[in-house]
């Protein structure tokens, strides 16, 4: 095979019925110079059958014998990456058939631009597109207020507003290698923190106001004690900078302290009563009613805590 213009990484644990969407969704594009690079973090489901079998050379795959990390995954495939252009997106996701084919000939066209980001579909489990979900997405990311081009005040549209996804972003693979890609042992947040060091690195980014990708909502991302793991991993994130504009460093500092509330009452409700006080005390800025009822509850005996939080699930 000749050397590929894109490399096309997806990450992938235990979810093949989902993983072959994602395929057929890069075989099917109207661009063909790509390579693709599956990443196994250890799947215990028959993808390291399947993708093997498939009979395409510019597919390779990357079976870790062992869960390895969400972040250390990606960077597995993005180190044996061999395009100029590179794009990460996630096992349960698609990508639009011209995708490639419209930020590629972006990237082409404009040698100082360093990645290009698109809109993109909500989905659901059967594939279908959610037009007024998809519509209330791009409001609530700000992608609505883009315009096409190249984005001017990059920083606080990443950080503030998040409107660049990291699955429907198509980068030159250099300026990912000078920001070091992803941080390694990283299981959330990875991608935010990505397009805040690009940006912090004086990166320029351009907003293709089409929808080139398709997200997809679906059960397995919902469940406390997942989010708890990602906002343990948003404290780590949001702690890890601090702002030289004034208004950028108000905002981490309340979103900093919202997430500490958040998750010191999660713990709360899991009976972690100790590192929940002292998290609910440390974000209580961002909400003190909050925090006041947060801090009451431990005070109570685990009966009637139990019937407050089931309280609050049943009504929301």
């Amino acid at each position: 095979m000749n050397k590929p213009n894109v490399s096309v990484c997806i990450s992938t644990y235990n979810r093949l019925k989902l993983l072959k969407c994602a395929i057929q969704s890069v075989i099917d594009q109207t661009y063909s110079c790509w390579e693709l690079i599956i990443c196994d973090d250890g799947s215990t489901d028959d993808t390291k059958i399947y993708v093997p079998s498939i009979e395409d050379c510019r597919i390779r795959y990357i079976r870790h014998p062992q869960n390895i990390g969400k972040s250390n995954n990606m960077r597995s495939g993005f180190e044996v990456a061999n395009g100029n252009y590179f794009i990460k997106f996630d096992d349960d996701d698609r990508l639009d058939p011209n995708f490639l084919a419209r930020t590629v000939e972006i990237l082409d066209r404009f040698p100082g631009i360093d990645f290009v980001g698109t809109d993109h579909w909500i989905i659901d489990d059967d594939n279908t597109r959610d037009n007024e979900a998809s519509y209330l997405c791009s409001k609530r990311w700000g992608r609505d207020k883009l315009k096409e081009g190249i984005v001017s005040n990059l920083l606080e549209v990443v950080f503030v507003e998040q409107s660049f996804y990291i699955g429907a972003t198509l980068f030159r693979r250099k300026s990912l290698q000078d920001v070091e890609y992803m941080r390694p042992n990283m299981q959330n947040c990875e991608d935010s923190d990505l397009f805040v060091r690009l940006a912090l690195a004086g990166k320029n980014g351009y907003y293709l106001p089409e929808r080139l990708m398709e997200y997809r909502f679906h059960s397995g991302q919902r469940g406390l004690n997942r989010g708890i793991s990602f906002l343990r991993d948003q404290i780590a994130y949001l702690e890890s900078y601090q702002f030289e504009s004034t208004q950028l460093e108000s905002v981490r500092q309340h979103r900093l302290a919202k997430t500490k509330l958040l998750l010191g009452i999660c713990l709360i409700e899991l009976e972690q009563l100790e590192e929940g006080r002292k998290l609910v005390l440390s974000g209580c800025s961002a909400s003190y009613l909050k925090a006041a009822v947060a801090l009451l509850l431990t005070l109570l005996n685990q009966e009637t805590r139990t019937k407050f939080f089931h309280f609050l699930h049943h009504r929301s």
